[in-house]
């Protein structure tokens, strides 16, 4: 069975990336023998100052950094590589690029502006100078920047909205909403459209049009947290409180709160005067910047996604969900470093810093920073000890590191502050519940994952967990099959689970059933190495040795924990010889007949 276990990658690939730079600005000048000198890290970026430069390798060390997402270390490299090439063209939209999308964005707009003197359209140069000029306040001259460059969906509606908050600043609120009107596009245009409209027309002071155009792109998307929060918010600034309270608990009823939309929640309960999201023309860009950006990131297309948050944070710097996009664009790259710092910019007064502090430690995690990250998620525990959300984290890390005690113990804090358990703690019962079985406290841990199933009827990894570990046992064999065949049947394409089914009729001897279910799990998982080291013992058990070697030698390549690595190194040297059944597995296999 493979566990879910809520580990987190711990991959940090930033010492061999930088090695691979500095090698291959070098590779054609230097013998062999010299490139033990590029074993430690650079100090600066670029080419470090003790090996020679050369256009070419400049150039390939910039792509490979590039290929790796190494915004830095591309950027520098293109940079010398221009400075060598001043007229290449291709090369300086590159550096402007990768400036952009490491937050370099002063630099930045040194190249965007040599982009435009060389008479290059570029959105993006576009919306950067644009940005300068509005962030200084010269709403005109941001206007006629912006006006400059539109190529394409993105581009136009980019454009179109930061052009209307220029038009806004400039007193044109007339003109900034036939702005927003007049752009034409793709049907998802509408709701940045509408919310827009809203942001802008509520600063106006202009609610009941506001309102009517943040009614439509509610009507739209019930599930954005911008649309909900502009929408409530201007239900109750024009004194529709009791609409405004019930859109909320719509929303929590559907996607269990925000922070943000409880802060709403409170102002609009207490009476008080409820404000704009949206007051200040560089707020506004940064807003449209970053809800395209955020958008863009969850889709793929890291370069462009970190370039539009960077932006807005330029625009904004206390723009917290730009920040907190950012980083998680950032833990997808596999960059925690790199989050930790977009996630340290969530100002401190925001409602959403905690969230932040959580996934701070999280990326200390995935740093291999053990005791940092449990240091910092301790300390946001002892400021809010209710806090499940960190205790879940802390307890996880601790659980992944093997640290079972600690997390029992993380768990159990948690758990007691809860005056009464709902549907939603079954997380952490069952959390806990794998710590006490791996603790081997088994009564504790039965007692755990059965107060989960009570509290979340059929939930398909408790029922995987508790079954399998039943059978493990030779404990209620039937009522745990069972459970594991439901959590098939609920999550029939989850190959983890399948496999969990298959792994339990081998070890109740009933190895026909088990080949069944186990060429199912490779199917759905086929680079995962328990599956197939399963996979090889069913077959050697129903006499297909050579399939078992196969499955086998397999799993062997697919990068097995080091403590199965001799195991399956045994098996395919002498076959399988000693079968891991349960005792309960020969009274099994003689009732089924198998």
């Amino acid at each position: 069975m493979t566990n879910p276990t809520g580990a987190v990658s711990t991959r940090d690939r930033s010492p061999l990336r930088r090695k691979l730079l500095a090698l291959v600005s070098v590779l054609a000048l230097l013998p062999a023998t010299a490139l033990a000198e590029t074993s430690t890290e650079p100090e600066t970026l670029g080419t470090p100052s003790d090996l020679p430069f050369t256009l070419s390798g400049s150039y390939l060390s910039g792509r490979l950094a590039g290929f790796q997402k190494d915004y830095a270390q591309a950027a520098a490299f293109y940079e010398e590589t221009l400075a060598a090439d001043p007229s290449n063209t291709m090369l300086l939209e590159r550096t402007f690029l990768l400036k952009l999308a490491n937050g370099d964005v002063e630099q930045a707009v040194v190249y965007s502006k040599e982009l435009e003197s060389a008479g290059l359209q570029n959105f993006l140069a576009q919306l950067t100078l644009g940005a300068q000029e509005m962030l200084d306040g010269r709403y005109e001259k941001a206007n006629e920047e912006l006006e400059r460059g539109r190529n394409g969906p993105l581009a136009q509606l980019s454009i179109g909205i930061s052009r209307a908050w220029t038009l806004y600043g400039s007193g044109k609120i007339d003109e900034a909403v036939a702005m927003i009107d007049g752009l034409e596009g793709p049907d998802w245009f509408e709701v940045f459209k509408s919310t827009h409209k809203a942001h802008l027309l509520f600063a106006a002071g202009r609610n009941q049009e506001a309102l009517e155009a943040a009614e439509s792109a509610y009507a739209i998307d019930q599930g954005a947290l911008r649309v909900v929060d502009a929408y409530t918010r201007l239900l109750a600034a024009n004194g529709r409180q009791k609409e405004a309270l019930d859109a909320l608990d719509q929303y929590d009823a559907q996607f269990r709160g925000h922070p943000k939309l409880d802060q709403t929640r409170e102002a609009i309960s207490s009476g008080e005067i409820i404000p704009p999201l949206v007051t200040d023309p560089a707020a506004g860009m940064a807003e449209i910047l970053y809800g395209l950006g955020a958008v863009i990131g969850r889709d793929g297309g890291e370069e462009l996604s970190t370039s539009y948050l960077q932006l807005a944070l330029y625009l904004d710097p206390k723009a917290e969900f730009a920040a907190i996009a950012l980083g998680s664009v950032f833990e997808r790259m596999e960059q925690p470093e790199r989050a930790i710092e977009a996630l340290m910019m969530v100002p401190d007064d925001s409602v959403l810093k905690r969230e932040a502090e959580i996934q701070v430690g999280m990326n200390y995690n995935a740093l291999e920073m053990v005791d940092e990250a449990r240091s910092h998620l301790e300390e946001l525990i002892k400021q809010d000890p209710s806090d499940l959300e960190a205790v879940i984290a802390l307890g996880n890390i601790l659980r992944a590191h093997e640290i079972y005690e600690d997390a029992e113990a993380t768990y159990t804090k948690g758990i007691d502050t809860i005056s009464e358990l709902q549907s939603q703690h079954w997380l952490m019962l069952y959390f806990r519940g794998i710590a006490r079985e791996r603790l081997g406290k088994w009564e504790l841990a039965e007692a755990d994952f059965r107060k989960a199933l009570e509290l979340n009827e059929d939930q398909p990894l408790v029922l995987n967990y508790l079954g399998y570990s039943l059978v493990d046992q030779g404990l209620k064999l039937d009522e745990a099959l069972g459970m594991i065949k439901k959590a098939v049947e609920l999550r029939p394409t989850d190959g983890y689970i399948v496999d969990s089914l298959g792994w339990v009729y081998f070890r109740l001897g009933r190895y026909e059933e088990a080949v069944k279910e186990l060429e199912r799990a490779i199917e759905l998982r086929p680079a995962d190495p328990v599956i197939n080291d399963h996979l090889g013992d069913a077959y050697w058990m129903v006499g297909r040795r050579n399939e078992a070697r196969f499955q086998w030698n397999h799993a062997r390549d697919l990068g097995p924990d080091a403590e199965e690595l001799p195991k399956i190194l045994e098996k395919i040297a002498e076959g399988l010889k000693e079968v891991p059944g349960t005792d309960a597995a020969k009274a099994e296999t003689g009732k089924n007949g198998g």
